[in-house]
C-alpha cells in the first residue's frame, strides 16, 4: 500500500528543490536529483542516506521505498539511458501493451453493453407502441 501524503506534506514537498511535482500519492523528483542519487548509490551510499542528505525525512515512507526507487531509476537508466529519467511515471514503457489490452477489453465490454441497451430500448419502444395502439382500439370499440 502506498503512502498517502497530507496537504501539509504536499505543500512542503512542492517547496523542496529536489521535487518536480507532488500529489497525494506520488512524488516526482527532478532529473538532477535522480542523476545525483544514482551517482551516490554507485559510490556505495545507501538509498536512505541519499534521501536524508537531500533533506527528506525518510520515516514518512514505507520501509525500502528509497531502495526500490533507486533500483527503478537504475533500471530505467540502463534500459533507456539517462534521458529516460526525465519521463514521469516510473517504468511506463514496460506497461504500455498491458494498458492497451486493458483499454481494448474495456471498450469491447462497453460496446457490448451499449448494444444490449439499444436492443432493450428498441423492444421497450415496440412494446409501448403495441400496447398504446391496443388501448386506442379498446377505447374506440367500447365507445360504440
Amino acid at each position: 500500500m502506498r503512502t498517502v501524503f497530507s496537504s501539509e506534506q504536499i505543500a512542503k514537498f512542492q517547496q523542496h528543490p529536489c521535487v518536480f511535482a507532488c500529489t497525494e500519492r506520488s512524488i516526482h523528483y527532478t532529473f538532477e536529483f535522480k542523476k545525483r542519487a544514482l551517482d551516490l548509490y554507485t559510490e556505495g551510499i545507501k538509498p536512505d542516506e541519499i534521501w536524508k542528505q537531500a533533506g527528506f525525512d525518510v520515516n514518512i515512507w514505507k520501509k525500502n521505498y528509497c531502495g526500490y526507487t533507486i533500483k527503478d531509476w537504475r533500471r530505467m537508466a540502463e534500459k533507456g539511458g539517462l534521458e529516460s529519467l526525465t519521463k514521469r511515471g516510473g517504468m511506463q514503457s514496460d506497461r504500455g501493451s498491458k494498458d492497451s489490452a486493458d483499454k481494448m477489453r474495456r471498450l469491447e465490454l462497453q460496446v457490448k453493453y451499449l448494444k444490449a441497451e439499444n436492443d432493450f430500448l428498441a423492444k421497450l419502444r415496440a412494446k409501448r407502441a403495441e400496447s398504446s395502439s391496443g388501448r386506442v382500439r379498446n377505447t374506440r370499440s367500447s365507445g360504440n
